[in-house]
């Protein structure tokens, strides 16, 4: 049997792997499996490791390859050889690790130049040139992932409890709130203990887009939501040369983007800068980017993102 690679997409919402050839080809009868979310205050190669582990007993096949694309990922020239070393029994031979806006970019526009916003629970924009990358954003719910579906639910709790301060006008999203947290005096204290609060804030990005129609409020945060991610997108752009172009390419990827609302006043909003916009639909996953790392050409701009760690 040919050796297998392992494919793996993580993010705080859920981690998705599946067992690919070592080109990236998905294998008849193997599907996805899903996993918990990533756990961004705590070391990553237990959590992936674990994961690849868990794909091994489920397959009964060992992988000489894992290529992963992952949330969180802030030191991966450590994190690399920690996860080879931490896969040693599982025939693992190569590891090839990229944060995981590289993955959404290369299953969403391939080697073509231009942008890639992911908005799920975070948010992050990858630009790329002709020679250059940039990342904008994806700094995490405390000081960034503006426009993400933590930021738009933590939004909502703020306009929720300045509506029942006296502060802020009436909002439909008081009562959403109320059917999880009857006392909203005591709102803050259940969710601070939630030890899955982060996911738990972010849920409440569907019933702010879901309001944004009748609701002011919801759409007054769905509206800052699309100038914070074209803002990102803008920036990435410009940083990369990108925006000299008469059509530059973008691509919208995550459950915030699927929300009519934020993603008509993105697209508004980049339009007025770039009449001819090209938004483009994604091409494949962020699974699928993934699983391209092994044969990334070497000349692309998003080669040098790659950390690799080989036995």
């Amino acid at each position: 049997m040919p050796e297998a690679a392992l494919a793996i997409d993580g993010g705080q919402t859920g981690i998705r792997a599946q067992v690919r050839t070592m080109d990236g080809a998905e294998r008849a009868g193997l599907p996805i499996q899903e996993f918990r979310g990533i756990l961004t205050d705590r070391p990553l190669a237990p959590q992936i490791a674990d994961v690849v582990g868990r794909a091994r007993a489920a397959t009964r096949l060992d992988f000489a390859t894992v290529s992963a694309g992952l949330s969180g990922l802030t030191d991966g020239e450590a994190l690399a050889p920690a996860l080879l070393a931490a896969t040693t029994g599982f025939g693992v031979s190569t590891v090839h690790l990229v944060h995981d806006s590289v993955s959404s970019y290369l299953g969403a526009l391939g080697n073509a130049r231009g942008a890639v916003i992911a908005a799920g629970t975070g948010a992050v924009t990858l630009a790329v040139g002709a020679t250059e990358v940039v990342r904008i954003d994806g700094w995490g719910y405390i000081m960034g992932d503006a426009g993400s579906g933590y930021w738009l639910g933590r939004e909502a709790f703020v306009a929720v409890m300045r509506a029942f301060d006296g502060r802020g006008p009436a909002t439909a999203l008081t009562e959403v709130m109320l059917a999880d947290f009857p006392d909203l005096a005591q709102a803050y204290v259940d969710l601070q203990r939630d030890p899955d609060r982060i996911r738990r804030t972010a849920s409440y990005a569907a019933d702010v887009a879901r309001l944004a129609d009748t609701d002011e409020v919801a759409r007054g945060i769905c509206d800052a939501a699309a100038a914070e991610l074209a803002l990102a997108v803008a920036t990435g752009l410009r940083r990369v040369g990108e925006d000299q172009s008469d059509s530059p390419a973008v691509c919208f990827l995550g459950g915030v983007l699927r929300g009519e609302r934020v993603r008509s006043q993105l697209t508004a909003r980049l339009a007025a800068w770039w009449p001819h916009l090209e938004v483009r639909e994604p091409l494949a996953t962020s699974l699928d980017g993934a699983a391209l790392l092994p044969g990334l050409d070497p000349d692309s701009a998003l080669a040098h993102q790659v950390l690799t760690a080989r036995r």
